[in-house]
């Protein structure tokens, strides 16, 4: 069974950055696709973020210039720098990784304050 594991969450003002990191045990030569979703309360998980292996990007409209996705292969691990947070980014991030199916982390909260 594939695990995810994230870390970087937390509480942050307006206008300040937070790093996300998700490590994976998923064998390196499986793996198509990473990256990072999100919840808010009361709406459907979106798309923030994703890197393939080839490192290619795709970013939702409302991340685009705010958050940077970027991979370490050697780690297993993808990363989400989040700079210029606003209250509307507030939610719980979840790390997909993509091998012949979908695998979920437990998901990080993220709360950004006025």
């Amino acid at each position: 069974q594939v695990q995810l594991v994230e870390s970087g969450g937390g509480l942050v003002q307006a206008g300040g950055s937070l790093r996300l990191s998700c490590a994976t045990s998923a064998a390196k030569f499986t793996i198509r696709r990473m990256g990072w979703y999100r919840q808010a309360p009361g709406k459907q998980r979106e798309l923030v973020a994703t890197i393939t292996t080839g490192g290619g990007t795709n970013y939702a409209d409302s991340v685009r210039g705010r958050f940077t996705i970027s991979r370490d292969a050697a780690k297993n691990t993808v990363y989400l720098q989040m700079n210029s947070l606003q209250p509307e980014d507030t939610a719980v991030y979840y790390c997909n990784c993509v091998t012949y199916r979908d695998f979920w982390g437990q998901g990080t909260q993220v709360t950004v304050s006025s």
